[in-house]
C-alpha cells in the first residue's frame, strides 16, 4: 500500500507540474470571466421571470378589482329595486372575489420581496463581475508584458551565449595569428642569418659541409696544380721552337 501511494502521489506531481506548464492565466481567467457572466445571466433571467409573474398577478387583480366595483354595483342597484337576493348574491360573489384578491395580493407581494432580493443580487454581481473584468485584463496585460520580457531575456541570454562563443573563437584566431606571425618572423631572422640557407640547401651539418669543402678545395688546388704544369711545359716546347729556328 505505501508503495502504491508514493506511486500515486508522484504520478498526480507530475500530471499538476505539466497542467501547471500547459496552463495559460489568461485563458483561465476568460475561462472564470465567461462563468460569471452565466452565472450573472442566470440571476438576470430570474428578476425577468419574477417580474414577469408579478406584472400576471397585478393583471389579475385589476380584473378582479374590476369585477369588485361591477358587483357592488350590481348589489346597489338590487336593493334599490328590492331585490334583497339578487343584492345579497351579488355581495356574496363580491366577498368571493375579494378574497382571491387578497390571496394574489399576498403572492404579489412574496413575488415583490423576491424581485427585489434577486435585483440587489443583481446588482451585487453585477459589480463583482466588472471589478474581476478589470483585475482580469490587467493580470493579462501584466502577464503578456512579463511574458515579453521573458522572451527577451532568453534572447538576450542566447545572444550572449553566442557572443561569449564567437569571442572564445576570435581570441584564438588571434592568438593562432601572432603565432604565425612569430614564426614568420623567426623565419626571416634565420634567413638573414643564413643560418637556414645552410639547413634548407645542403641539408647537411656544419661538419659535413666543412668536410666537403675542403674536398673541394683539393681538388681545386690539384687541377690548378695540373694546369700550370701543362702550361709551364707548353712554354718550353715554345721556347725550344723558336731557338732551333734562329740556329737555322
Amino acid at each position: 500500500m505505501g508503495l502504491m501511494n508514493r506511486f500515486s502521489t508522484v504520478i498526480k506531481a507530475k500530471a499538476s507540474k505539466l497542467l501547471d506548464q500547459a496552463e495559460d492565466p489568461r485563458e483561465t481567467l476568460d475561462y472564470s470571466y465567461e462563468k460569471q457572466l452565466e452565472m450573472l445571466q442566470k440571476v438576470r433571467r430570474g428578476v425577468a421571470d419574477v417580474t414577469t409573474s408579478k406584472k400576471r398577478l397585478e393583471l389579475q387583480m385589476s380584473k378582479l378589482e374590476t369585477s369588485v366595483e361591477k358587483l357592488d354595483g350590481q348589489a346597489r342597484t338590487a336593493v334599490q329595486q328590492g331585490r334583497e337576493d339578487l343584492a345579497r348574491a351579488a355581495l356574496e360573489r363580491k366577498g368571493g372575489v375579494q378574497l382571491q384578491l387578497q390571496d394574489l395580493d399576498t403572492q404579489r407581494t412574496a413575488l415583490q420581496g423576491e424581485q427585489d432580493k434577486l435585483m440587489l443580487t443583481e446588482q451585487k454581481l453585477t459589480a463583482k463581475v466588472e471589478s474581476f473584468r478589470t483585475k482580469k485584463e490587467t493580470i493579462k496585460a501584466q502577464y503578456t508584458a512579463a511574458e515579453a520580457q521573458t522572451k527577451i531575456a532568453e534572447s538576450v541570454t542566447g545572444i550572449s551565449e553566442d557572443m561569449a562563443d564567437m569571442g572564445m573563437s576570435l581570441e584564438r584566431a588571434e592568438n593562432k595569428t601572432e603565432e604565425m606571425k612569430a614564426r614568420a618572423g623567426a623565419m626571416d631572422e634565420l634567413i638573414e642569418s643564413g643560418a637556414l640557407d645552410d639547413i634548407t640547401v645542403s641539408g647537411k651539418d656544419s661538419i659535413e659541409a666543412e668536410l666537403e669543402q675542403l674536398s673541394v678545395s683539393s681538388g681545386v688546388d690539384a687541377e690548378l696544380e695540373a694546369m700550370k704544369a701543362e702550361l709551364g711545359a707548353g712554354s718550353e716546347a715554345a721556347g725550344e721552337l723558336d731557338s732551333g729556328e734562329e740556329q737555322s
